[in-house]
């Protein structure tokens, strides 16, 4: 049976653009994988454990072949079971609002978490990075309200697209298909582009 894991970043609910867009993917997506089991992920659900001095002193033991103990093995084993429920995943799809030009910070927080030696990559002193989530694919939804591609460098910067498709491919994960709804919300109406960015998200779930 193929799992997809929705994870989502937004916490605006019914608000949210980005969560409305991987709606309308998920219900076409379920017509046209009707035994697939979609899991979804919230990210401000308060399950996902933060990365501080204990996870880190832990990733770092492992790096260095030890074995993590007492606080870092608790906070080893919190991040391990939030990287197991992400790696049971055979397709993913992520909704992504832009914050500051880039991603919201409980997004970041959950690569951090999830981002560890032998779980999403491999390392290699002469090769460098390996990553170890390959043979899935992802959709991404990218939303935000004031920068874009067709705007000047007074509306801002897109360092959400970028960073985010990097750690995907860093990570192993090479098939991504992209939908993206960024409007001037600021000057104009977004009801048509809108309605256009839902059909793509439409006919993107029903070829996933």
């Amino acid at each position: 049976m193929t799992r997809l894991l929705h994870v989502s970043s937004s916490p605006r609910g019914a608000a949210s653009e980005s969560l409305a867009i991987a709606g309308v993917f998920l219900d076409s997506y379920r017509q046209t994988h009707p035994d697939a089991e979609i899991d979804t992920f919230d990210l401000w659900d308060g399950s996902l454990p933060a990365f501080g001095p204990a996870a880190a002193g832990a990733k770092m033991a492992v790096f260095a072949g030890a074995t993590p103990a007492g606080p870092q093995a608790s906070a080893w084993q919190e991040a391990q079971g939030t990287f197991r429920r992400f790696a049971a995943a055979d397709e993913y799809l992520f909704s992504v609002p832009m914050w500051n030009a880039s991603v919201p910070y409980i997004l970041k927080q959950f690569i951090d978490v999830v981002s560890q030696p032998g779980m999403v990559f491999g390392f290699d002193a002469e090769r460098g990075y390996t990553g170890l989530l390959t043979g899935r694919k992802a959709a991404v939804v990218y939303t935000g309200a004031v920068w874009g591609a067709d705007r000047g460098p007074a509306f801002g910067r897109d360092f959400q697209q970028p960073y985010f498709d990097d750690w995907l491919r860093w990570a192993g994960v090479t098939d991504i298909t992209t939908i993206r709804f960024q409007p001037n919300l600021v000057t104009a109406d977004a009801a048509a582009e809108r309605e256009i960015v839902h059909t793509r998200a439409r006919d993107a779930g029903k070829a996933f």
